[in-house]
């Protein structure tokens, strides 16, 4: 099949067959971009939509004005909170050397008044620093005692009723739940760091 044709674009001396065979890889090309271009298309259609929700109501600045806003309410956040963290170590800090522990009994000193008038009064910090105080009511007057505690023991002697209350004070861990909470929390934050 040798036509005017083929002989003028110089292909005049190529088998027919060999042509048809390009051809048909040709057209299977073309419908397999076709297919291709399709699936774009869906692909750019979906994205339109998603965007078109993504910016109802708004125009590009705006959005872009939004998400800066965002941005900054999400650093202003991020600044406080870490500006309170800092705030609850200070205050577990100075809450370590406040009286938290306490521990009292009451007594009669001189079994002779009645209505048990005289007290021990112990109290402690976190770490188990601070004094007990013994005030004894008599028919003469009311005398005050103190005696310092340091981690949880005094060098001088104590008495019976001094060392009921300074047991009760070691006992007793002060801890509100709402106290003990926060310390918790700032002894893990601690632990993290």
């Amino acid at each position: 099949m040798n036509t005017a044709l083929l002989q003028q674009m110089g292909l005049g001396g190529l088998d027919a067959g060999y042509l048809v065979i390009g051809m048909i890889v040709l057209a299977v090309l073309v419908i397999i971009l076709l297919i291709l271009l399709i699936l774009q298309m869906q692909k750019v259609n979906r994205l339109k939509t998603r965007l078109s929700r993504f910016t109802a109501g708004k125009d590009g600045s705006s959005l872009e004005e939004d998400i800066a806003k965002l941005f900054e309410d999400n650093q202003f956040l991020k600044d406080e909170s870490e500006k309170n963290r800092k705030d609850i170590k200070t205050l577990y800090k100075k809450m370590e050397s406040a009286y938290q522990k306490l521990g009292i009994v009451k007594y009669d000193a001189f079994n002779q008044m009645g209505g048990k008038l005289s007290f021990c009064l112990a109290l402690l910090d976190e770490n188990n620093n601070g004094f007990v105080m013994n005030s004894v009511h008599s028919t003469d007057g009311c005398y005050c005692y103190t005696k310092t505690i340091k981690n949880g023991e005094c060098k001088l002697d104590l008495g019976k009723e001094e060392e009921k209350a300074l047991e009760k004070a070691l006992g007793n861990t002060g801890e509100n739940p709402v106290v003990k909470e926060v310390t918790d929390r700032v002894k893990e934050d601690r632990k993290s760091k």
